[in-house]
């Protein structure tokens, strides 16, 4: 059985008297990519400050394997626009030897950008400069918070691809929070359902049709998988332009324009 990383049981959140994360139980393994979605509010965000050890918990216990290096993509790059940051130093701040941060740049795609100035980069660019940020200490384990976001539609799928790419290479666990069903639901091995409490898991396949999946998103979306599950001899660059051509097939039977025509629902749960 792979090395457990992170093992929770029963993990709550309070803020001022209101649970915010109710009794969360979770494990996960070296090679697993586990994807936790959910509507706003559910707590997503919040469960996965306490796996970094940035939120304490009101109760239960999270166990993390000795010597743990979690690498952490957040959502957004939160810098002073009056500061001049270039890409080359916003890596050195990390502290690792130049030749490591170039080496995470060449394995994002982005080391062509070494001298550009971070506050010019488009949302794929900044996204996989972060992705580099926090690959370029080897992590045991990769923590991603709505990794695609700001990124079109082929980029997140590229983007998806590459993060899949990574967890081979590294043998680590990714755990990360979407809204991006029609990617992610073909992107993960394991998704969490979460509304406060998990109100289901399991395999893709399995959860998209369990009726609390349904009830939280408003129907299967087996049917959107398309726009993922494809083979095709062309890839894509950041901006999720085509580069080299050939014809494209789903695996679904679907045609590409069809698939990306379908949105995962985001309903709040009532």
């Amino acid at each position: 059985m792979n090395e457990t990383l992170v093992a929770i049981e029963n993990l709550s959140v309070r803020f001022d008297g209101r649970t915010v994360v109710d009794r969360v139980n979770l494990a996960l393994h070296r090679g697993d990519i586990i994807t936790i979605i959910g509507p706003n509010g559910a707590g997503k965000t919040t469960l996965i400050k306490a796996i970094l050890g940035i939120q304490a918990a009101t109760s239960g216990r999270i166990m993390r394997a000795k010597g743990l290096v979690i690498g952490y993509v957040p959502q957004h790059l939160h810098l002073e626009s009056t500061l001049p940051l270039s890409v080359k130093r916003f890596m050195q701040l990390s502290g690792q030897p130049l030749a490591r941060c170039i080496s995470a740049l060449e394995r994002t795609g982005v080391s062509h950008l070494l001298e550009a100035s971070v506050h010019h980069l488009s949302g794929g660019e900044q996204q996989r400069l972060l992705l580099a940020r926090a690959l370029v200490r080897k992590p045991d384990l990769l923590v991603l918070d709505e990794p695609a976001q700001g990124v079109d539609i082929n980029g997140q799928a590229a983007l998806y691809d590459l993060i899949r790419q990574l967890r081979d290479e590294l043998n680590c666990g990714v755990i990360m929070i979407s809204h991006d069903l029609h990617l992610v639901m073909a992107a993960t091995d394991k998704v969490i359902c979460l509304n406060q409490h998990v109100c289901c898991s399991g395999y893709p396949a399995d959860i998209s049709h369990d009726p609390a999946f349904i009830e939280t998103f408003g129907r299967p979306v087996a049917e959107s998988l398309a726009v993922y599950h494809h083979h095709h001899n062309h890839s894509h660059d950041l901006h999720g332009n085509v580069v080299g051509s050939g014809p494209s097939r789903s695996v679904t039977g679907h045609d590409e324009s069809h698939a990306e025509r379908q949105e995962g629902c985001q309903h709040e749960h009532h």
